[in-house]
């Protein structure tokens, strides 16, 4: 049964049981499962879209759009060519840098995206993309560059026709989307509540006011959404007395994190909210997902101050538009599973990679393609660790980006695996899987040539890094039955803080053998607080050859790839299937 087929289940039980409460909805958060962090949102004539945060993640801002607010089909990504920024990816360090908190915006039969990135010596770049069909990649634009101050861009049309941006801090200033000049100096409007990092503003006009919502308080537990109002755009603006509108700090809730939220009306005018939030509990220890994007109701009657419903795993509120997944577009749903047969035959025919496959940093031209042998890899010098923050030619350091392509986790549980042919001929040529939070924090289980004697032999290795300590790498001889044929490799969560890694004859699954397992606090925080974990598979030389090239040989060829989600947690105790 489908995650919308239990939503709708659950809203006619309620329905049932509450007449009173009729045209009420119940429905899980998180609305977008997995790493999707600062989200922006926008209703056009019946079709909701959203954006978000990708930091070094290529392709960058993926969109998404819904008819009913719970399936949301991924329709382009925004940035999606190197083209658009040449250079930029592979002159950043920082495993955090990258597309910073977008806002998307419809004006004048146009979809405007504005963004900022940042890790470049010569400061932030505020980008903004524009399209009249947000369904496909290429008719995003090359951005308009401007040079902000500070992070976090809004984007808002006055009735005057004027255009503005607010940022971090919360300072205003006029855009020219022409040209991106910025007015100067920038005007100052409110610095919130007293939390720190006031930011990710958002002005909407409405009954003749300005509203501001912000996030403040950090972007760990304290997080907070928070509110002011005033009658011209550069204020004075007046704080709500019940701020924060909307946070769970302070509570044993298991959505922690909760906070930098858009809000927009559906076509019936009812106004919702959309925000991230952590499935964490207040531990804040294990999150592999990172920040989730959840949807919840708010009630906004003329000239009041907004009343946005507190975040938690089972939500009602205002009745959902009609369930639907009439979204045109190439993508998939985010919620939806994987099969792909890599260059094969049958409805899970494959040629050429998903539109929802990321790769950290822009990738090398011609690393990744789809033959008639699979998902062919070309490994890279640096392994998936390298040198992150080297400041040398970025080759071992992974700035030239990482043989290595993924998907979101999606699921609390899940079931992840992929066949791979592999025929290293030099020691230290390695191809395998991976949940990858960042180049500091991830868990790996591969094939790799290792010396025996005057001999090699090939051997499963899992290994682990992360900002805890790690276990101390498992060597596991391949049988020798198993050698010239497809091995198949698998990562499993069957429990909310455990991976399981396995090894197992494409040919024979029964002849499983567990690798090991790792604890998902690896993979959660650390170095990557502000992202969340990706599966997939890579191929390296592991430092191996010279410049860019690897040894000859140890190209690794993918083809039957599966990911299942099984099941979402929605409280600590409380878990719903995913599909």
């Amino acid at each position: 049964m489908r995650w919308s087929s239990i939503s709708s289940l659950v809203a006619a039980l309620a329905v049932a049981a509450t007449p009173c409460q009729a045209q009420n909805s119940t429905y899980f958060n998180p609305v977008l499962p997995g790493w999707h962090s600062d989200p922006s949102c926008t209703q056009v004539n019946g079709t909701f879209f959203c954006a978000t945060s990708t930091f070094i993640a290529f392709p960058g801002i993926p969109v998404y759009a819904s008819k009913d607010l719970i399936n949301w089909k991924l329709i382009s990504h925004a940035w999606n060519r190197e083209s658009q920024l040449p250079g930029i990816s592979w002159n950043t360090w920082g495993q955090q840098d990258g597309m910073y908190a977008p806002t998307l915006r419809y004006h004048g039969n146009e979809f405007y995206l504005i963004c900022e990135y940042l890790g470049q010596s010569d400061g932030t770049i505020g980008v903004v993309f524009q399209t009249a069909d947000p369904f496909d990649d290429a008719a995003w634009s090359d951005p308009v560059i401007f040079r902000p101050e500070k992070i976090d861009p809004d984007l808002f049309w006055d009735d005057d026709g004027k255009v503005y941006t607010a940022t971090q801090g919360i300072i205003l200033q006029e855009l020219d989307l022409a040209t991106g000049e910025l007015s100067q100096p920038p005007v100052s409007l409110w610095n919130g509540t007293g939390g720190v990092w006031p930011e990710g503003p958002h002005l909407y006009k409405k009954d003749g006011w300005y509203w501001l919502l912000i996030a403040e308080g950090g972007t760990a537990t304290d997080h907070a959404i928070t509110i002011a109002r005033a009658r011209n755009i550069t204020g004075p603006y007046e704080a709500y007395e019940g701020n924060p509108i909307l946070t769970n700090r302070g509570t044993d809730e298991y959505f922690q994190t909760v906070g930098h939220g858009d809000l927009f009306q559906d076509a019936g005018g009812n106004w919702w909210g959309m925000c991230l939030a952590t499935r964490s509990g207040p531990e804040f220890e294990i999150f592999p997902m990172g920040r989730e994007a959840v949807l919840f109701p708010v009630t906004w009657d003329e000239g009041q101050w907004p009343v946005l419903e507190p975040v938690r795993g089972n939500m009602s509120g205002w009745a959902l538009p009609e369930p639907s997944r009439d979204i045109p577009g190439d993508g998939p749903f985010n919620s939806d599973p994987d099969a792909y047969d890599f260059a094969g035959e049958g409805d899970a025919a494959t040629t050429k990679i998903p539109k929802h496959f990321v790769y950290w940093r822009v990738p090398r031209e011609d690393t990744f393609s789809v033959t008639a042998d699979g998902l062919h890899i070309v490994p890279s010098r640096n392994n998936l660790t390298g040198i992150p923050e080297s400041n040398t030619d970025g080759v071992l350091g992974g700035r030239q980006g990482l043989a290595f392509v993924g998907r979101r986790q999606t699921d609390t549980l899940f079931t992840f695996s992929v066949d791979v042919s592999f025929a290293p001929t030099t020691v230290g040529q390695e191809a395998g899987i991976t949940v990858f939070l960042t180049q500091l924090n991830h868990i790996d289980l591969g094939i790799v040539l290792e010396e025996e004697g005057d001999a090699t032999k090939l051997s499963f290795r899992m290994r682990s890094i992360g900002t805890i300590a790690a276990p101390e790498p498992t060597i596991v001889e391949v049988p020798s039955e198993w050698l010239d044929a497809p091995i198949r490799l698998e990562i499993q969560a069957a429990d909310p803080t455990e991976y399981t890694l396995s090894a197992m004859p494409a040919s024979d699954p029964d002849a499983r053998v567990v690798i090991g397992k790792a604890s998902a606090v690896l993979v959660s925080g650390g170095a990557g607080n502000f992202v969340g974990s990706l599966v997939g598979a890579y191929a390296t030389c592991n430092g191996l050859g010279s410049g860019t090239e690897c040894p000859e040989g140890g190209v690794a060829h993918f083809t039957r790839w599966r990911y299942a989600g099984e099941a979402q947690y929605i409280s600590a105790t409380v878990r719903v299937p995913s599909n």
